[in-house]
């Protein structure tokens, strides 16, 4: 389904979040349901809380517990005072749990996701439906996202995601990879089985902090490459964080995946709309190069930042690009001596669809005159 709106995406950030809902969400006949993670991330209670302090009663929400195997005792009791929390803070709320492995250790989140939104019930009343993807893994995030918004486009509801974002915080949390990568539910991309063409496929992996095991697992299942694209973080609040994951995964970018430094896709850690302008100009780009030459390909990979997930999310979407995934077995993070919290957490919000789109006639922008990162404001 093309959506050329999201070009010109309705988008706050930081301060202005708190400014948007307090004027859009004061408007008394507004009704919102949030569906967000109630895990042990510190951030998880954030969303909520801003949403609350305006909608009041007005608000209800889904909060997601995933479950993995057998986790650190600090997580469970993190990720149970921020439950407890969030029902304080949303009343009208219910906590439902997710299994991310099936018995036979096999990834089922998606499956499960998608099992409990639709089960749920939605009121008829709801004017909104808000996706906190701060804390969810992209196997529940993205499936709920779609799913989500295909509900919302169906009824003319308006769906928003926002997002805390804190690359320190991300950078202190470890995890232990899967060892089973997978197409998220969803997000398998177009069947090229029957093309007369040469599939050319390239690959964009976002780069991350301490995710070099599940990357390299991410692209043997990928299998063979005309190229290799990684994702960096620039603009960034730390101007050597895209310096240093270079450093990381030095051996990576030139032995294995035989980067070309010019194939480098540099996009901003705080605007999402960047990432899926870029990835949307370099899909028309590469379409338009090797048209009649091969049938072409491009492969998503998006970890760690939520952010940059968050754009690659409407990218997969618009493009019906596969998003290749590795879940997560365990986390190793200290809740209670996150050094990272040090730093003020970046806020976003994006409004994907809605009533506020009806009578705006689209406009995809040229290349050329996009906004920068630095320069969007709304």
């Amino acid at each position: 389904m093309a959506r050329p709106h999201w070009q010109n995406c309705v988008a706050h950030f930081d301060d202005q979040v708190g400014t948007f809902i307090g004027e859009y969400f004061s408007e008394l006949d507004r009704r919102c349901l949030l569906v967000a993670a109630a895990g042990f991330d510190p951030r998880s209670r954030q969303i909520a809380t801003l949403l609350a302090g305006t909608l009041g009663r007005r608000l209800q929400g889904l909060f997601i517990r995933e479950e993995r195997g057998t986790p650190d005792a600090g997580l469970v009791t993190a990720a149970e005072s921020n439950a407890k929390a969030l029902r304080a803070t949303v009343p009208l709320s219910d906590v439902q749990s997710v299994e991310i492995f099936g018995n036979d250790n096999a990834p089922v989140a998606g499956a499960r996701i998608a099992a409990v939104i639709g089960s749920y019930v939605i009121p008829a009343n709801i004017t909104d439906i808000v996706l906190d993807m701060t804390a969810l893994s992209i196997g529940i995030g993205f499936p709920a996202a779609k799913l989500l918004l295909e509900h919302c486009e169906s009824r003319d509801i308006a769906f928003h995601i926002m997002i805390a974002s804190n690359p320190e915080l991300d950078d202190e949390i470890a995890s232990e990879p899967g060892d089973r990568p997978m197409a998220v539910r969803g997000f398998a991309g177009v069947d090229q089985s029957g093309s007369l063409l040469d599939v050319a496929r390239i690959w964009i992996p976002q780069l991350a902090k301490g995710r070099s095991a599940a990357l390299n697992d991410i692209g043997r299942s990928v299998g063979e490459t005309y190229k290799i694209c990684p994702v960096v973080p620039f603009p960034a609040r730390d101007p050597r964080r895209a310096d240093t994951l270079i450093a990381e995964y030095e051996a990576q970018l030139v032995d294995e995946w035989q980067v070309d430094p010019r194939d480098l896709v540099y996009v901003s850690e705080h605007n999402p709309l960047d990432c899926y302008r870029t990835l949307s100009t370099l899909k028309a780009r590469y379409d338009e190069t090797v048209d009649g030459v091969f049938s072409p390909s491009i492969v998503l990979s998006p970890i760690g930042s939520r952010v940059m997930a968050a754009g690659a999310l409407m990218a997969a979407l618009e493009h019906d690009l596969p998003v290749q995934y590795i879940e997560t077995v365990r986390y190793d993070f200290d809740p209670a001596k996150p050094k990272g919290a040090t730093e003020p957490d970046m806020v976003v919000h994006l409004l994907l669809s809605g009533p506020a789109y009806r009578e705006i006639e689209p406009a995809v922008l040229e290349a050329d005159e996009t906004p920068s990162a630095d320069q969007e404001t709304s």
